[in-house]
């Protein structure tokens, strides 16, 4: 669902449905901007300006992210750093598919998205948040990434539109080549660093095959029965018999 917002940020009327369009809430983000949490009828979207971030409707390609990932891992019981709280579809497709033994960080960087969790979209979140397993931290997902080498078995990262710094610019270093060879360190060997995307980057896949990973891309439908709008996902895998690498330019 795209639900679009004028200038002044009034309720307004889908064309799609004629149902009214209301902002629930507003979200500041640290930085500097504002995502707002639109409702119109039973769905909601999070859009950052004119553009959606999430919709409570179309989520095949973010739960994707996290069952091909433990699929390609060949085991379920590791530890899952993900980038990005949204509307809880991915962490929910972690802890869905993933074993009782795994544990699931998830870092984000707008405290506000929290409070929609457990308020307004608490529903779609299905108390995900209270499960054993997650640890919840109001942090940079960069700043978790670099704290701790050999740590994860899998980062799955949905925090922006694509391998840009969309909703803040400091996100831009997750995508570079130094923040690349971050999440390198950070993985254990044969970890995974999954990324999702609303678009293809081939640039962007240059930089993950010359940060040392062994890098598959897919494309899904946006959303079940799509066939013009595509979502891609990149699965860079740090090679099992790994050797750090060198920080080139």
């Amino acid at each position: 669902m795209r639900i679009d917002i004028s200038d002044d940020r009034q309720t307004r009327t889908a064309e799609t449905n004629h149902l009214p369009i209301e902002t629930v809430d507003v979200a500041d983000i640290p930085g500097g901007g504002q995502l707002h949490l639109l409702k119109c009828g039973k769905e909601f979207s999070i859009q950052f300006g004119r553009d959606e971030l999430m919709g409570s409707q179309d989520h095949v390609s973010e739960m994707a992210l996290a069952t091909l990932t433990g699929e390609r891992l060949g085991r379920k019981d590791g530890h899952v750093l993900i980038g990005g709280l949204g509307m809880g579809f991915t962490l929910d497709a972690v802890l869905t598919s993933w074993a009782a033994e795994a544990v699931v960080t998830v870092a984000e960087l707008v405290p506000q998205i929290v409070v929609w969790a457990k308020g307004p979209l608490a529903h779609l979140f299905k108390g995900n948040l209270a499960d054993p397993r997650v640890s919840l931290r109001l942090l940079d997902v960069h700043d978790v990434i670099a704290e701790t080498p050999d740590r994860f078995d899998a980062i799955l990262l949905d925090v922006d539109n694509g391998p840009d710094g969309f909703i803040t610019p400091l996100n831009d270093r997750l995508y570079s080549h130094d923040g690349l060879l971050a999440a390198y360190t950070a993985l254990k060997p044969g970890g995974l660093l999954s990324v999702w995307s609303s678009y293809a980057d081939d640039c962007f896949a240059g930089r993950l095959e010359a940060s040392g990973f062994e890098v598959d891309e897919i494309i899904l439908p946006a959303y079940i029965g799509s066939t013009e709008r595509w979502h891609n996902i990149w699965f860079a895998a740090k090679p099992a018999q790994s050797t750090p690498l060198l920080d080139v330019e």
